[in-house]
């Protein structure tokens, strides 16, 4: 049972599609108000924010470069000015672009990176100074890192950056009571996953699991509430939501 209650206020970055929409939806759901944040199309966003107000929650919808400190610190004022104050921040935002190693294009791999290492370090030192005591910080990863797949290498460093942020994050906040966590997503049926693969090829990630499916926005937008409510006592950790995936 979710510990949440209707005045704690999350952020969530990336939260107009995908795993971010689901995450919104679950922490609307868990009585938190929530701040949907886009890059790009507020139009999606402000669907989430209409989908979350229809069915009785608290939302609005804020924008900017997850990677720009001075668009971001401005995001936060305005959850600060909407609701109060910040509690929960879970990083969803990121990209994924796939090649091997050898060939892979260093303006892709300085595009990627800017997103979901600086973008997530960003929001992070953000949330380091404005989320209260009692809040968390969830920030995401990808099973991949544990898998390692021929032509995720760039994507696998780049969450793996991650993982060490916030690691080192945790024990950055000593005394605050915030916890720090990531969630490592295994294969999800998300546009993100989907892009590009034949159906052999998805067939073939749902089959890896001893579930035998793809995960969902759900399964995942489910770890994170946990993480967000009533997991006080995790904290500093890896959070794999795989379905089972080695």
């Amino acid at each position: 049972m979710s510990t949440s209650t209707t005045d704690r206020v999350a952020l969530v970055t990336g939260g107009s599609g995908g795993i971010g929409r689901a995450v919104a939806e679950r922490l609307a759901q868990d009585g938190l108000a929530v701040a949907v944040h886009y890059a790009g199309n507020r139009a999606r966003a402000e669907e989430t924010v209409a989908a979350i107000t229809a069915a009785g929650g608290r939302a609005v919808a804020v924008g900017g470069d997850v990677a720009d400190e001075n668009a971001m610190s401005a995001a936060f004022d305005a959850v600060e000015s909407a609701f109060g104050g910040v509690d929960v921040v879970v990083n969803t935002a990121g990209i994924m672009i796939l090649a091997p190693i050898a060939t892979f294009d260093l303006a892709d791999l300085d595009r990627m990176h800017r997103t979901n290492i600086r973008g997530t370090f960003v929001v992070a030192q953000q949330a380091a100074l404005k989320v209260r005591p009692g809040g968390a910080i969830v920030n995401f990863s990808t099973s991949v890192v544990r898998t390692q797949l021929p032509s995720y290498g760039a994507y696998v460093a780049s969450k793996a950056a991650v993982e060490g942020l916030t690691l080192t994050l945790a024990r950055e906040l000593r005394g605050r009571d915030i916890t720090v966590n990531a969630v490592a997503p295994g294969p999800t049926a998300t546009p993100l996953f989907l892009d590009g693969k034949d159906d052999a090829t998805v067939a073939n990630f749902a089959e890896a699991t001893p579930l035998e499916r793809l995960g969902r926005p759900g399964d995942i937008a489910e770890a994170v509430s946990f993480l967000a409510g009533p997991a006080r006592w995790v904290n500093g950790q890896v959070l794999y939501a795989n379905g089972g995936l080695a």
